[in-house]
């Protein structure tokens, strides 16, 4: 049986997102950590494959070149009748950002006249209204997104954030049009395909709004966007929501939490859970000057509390004028490699030493964490929060949520142990 949908995730956090939103509403879904073989030919009877790469801080060129590559695999091997390119509900993507490229490239490999849009997860306070993103109500250059270290947003019009990124003409289907239904938005696809545009940005306030989106254009051969459609697209297609997977999985019996994300939310995060559990601070200085016997101190001092009631925290987690202190002193790119390099290596010593259960926060942190596991498919259990489930892996034998830095509430790091007993 072919399979029905393709994701192409731009980071691991976005790749479990949205494939937890797809079991919620029935579907079996196969989430697969990396670019595929391209040899290899798909075999198991799934609604919607999952490929979570870590492309949505690189290069152009190289975003473009990988999701090329998962686009080819997912049609030739996997047989999927349509792609969705998977990006973050807040955009991140500055004028030199991949989302207009890597779409222009899928849209001529696959001969689509356009692409919808549509980022909103009005589940966690993601909406669009006149093609304007805001985050619980506030535009998103105010939400505190404007101080991302790696992309900053400055700019909630959706418009501008692409055109700066694409040649192709962008359009927009406002809310009103959206909330008179399907034979409305079909239209409206329709003037904007004649008009020549090529992007096209919907509204979207609700879930109604997003099943709306979703009975319009499930048969689109070319989707982007966030989860919100993603679960959507599974909700209406309802002769399979009988095939939902099971959460019965091993549970994890040694567990670690890492937070490597500088969201308003991870620290707010961080300050709630180290008042209650033991947690240690990365030190950059030492992160840059050596990693090996920093993270065998890391790693001796983790184990001393991984039997302790609550998992041990370790943690680079800044505030705003603590980041900028440190990226003046020892540069941005600098102490970000040196973090996410003593996280990869700490990870694997911890794996050596008998931990089998990460909590991880921040998209690029997960990333690291994933890679250096070296895991090759993932299945999706119970979600934390919307968005944030617990994945497993058979083989290893391991357990993780992967947090993007502003999901969960202030408790996340407490109920993530909650769930996982």
């Amino acid at each position: 049986m072919a399979v029905t949908t393709g994701v192409i995730a731009d980071d691991f956090t976005g790749a479990t997102d949205i494939a937890s939103f797809m079991v919620e509403r029935g579907w079996r879904v196969a989430l697969l950590p990396g670019m595929p073989d391209v040899t290899q030919a798909w075999n198991e009877e799934v609604d919607a494959i999952v490929i979570s790469l870590k492309s949505r801080s690189l290069p152009a060129e190289q975003a473009v070149a990988q999701s090329l590559r998962c686009a080819e695999w997912l049609r030739n091997r996997a047989g999927v009748s349509q792609i969705y390119f998977k990006y973050c509900s807040t955009f991140d993507s500055t004028p030199a950002g991949n989302i207009g490229p890597v779409s222009d490239a899928l849209m001529q490999v696959m001969q689509a006249p356009l692409i919808v849009h549509c980022p909103a997860l009005p589940q966690n306070g993601r909406t669009v209204i006149h093609g304007h993103l805001f985050v619980n109500g506030v535009l998103l250059n105010e939400s505190g997104m404007e101080r991302h270290p790696l992309n900053p947003m400055t700019d909630a019009s959706l418009p501008r954030l692409l055109a700066a990124q694409t040649p192709n003409a962008v359009g927009c289907i406002d809310l009103s049009i959206i909330r008179r239904g399907v034979e409305a938005v079909t239209h409206a696809l329709s003037r904007s395909q004649s008009e020549g545009k090529r992007h096209v940005i919907v509204d979207t306030l609700t879930e109604e709004d997003l099943d709306i989106l979703a009975l319009a254009l499930r048969d689109s051969p070319l989707l982007a966007g966030g989860s919100g459609l993603g679960g959507a697209l599974a909700g209406s297609a309802a002769a399979h929501l009988s095939h939902a997977q099971p959460n019965a999985f091993a549970q994890p019996a040694k567990t670690v939490v890492f937070s490597g994300s500088c969201s308003v939310m991870s620290n707010r995060q961080v300050m709630r859970y180290k008042a209650e559990a033991a947690s240690c601070q990365l030190d950059v200085a030492r992160c840059l000057a050596d990693t090996d016997r920093y993270t065998d101190e890391l790693a001796l001092w983790a184990m001393s509390h991984v039997n302790d009631a609550l998992a041990p925290l370790i943690y680079a987690t800044q505030p705003p004028d603590a980041l900028k202190r440190i990226q003046q002193e020892y540069g941005e790119q600098q102490a970000s490699r040196a973090i996410e390099h003593t996280f990869a290596t700490l990870t694997t010593k911890l794996q050596a030493a008998g931990v089998n259960g990460f909590i991880v926060a921040g998209g690029e942190t997960s990333g690291t964490v994933v890679e250096s596991l070296q895991l090759k498919r993932l299945s999706v259990g119970r979600a934390i929060a919307p968005g944030v489930p617990w994945v497993f892996s058979a083989e290893p034998p391991l357990a993780l949520a992967l947090k993007s830095g502003n999901f969960g509430d202030e408790t996340f790091f407490f109920t993530a142990q909650e769930y996982a007993s």
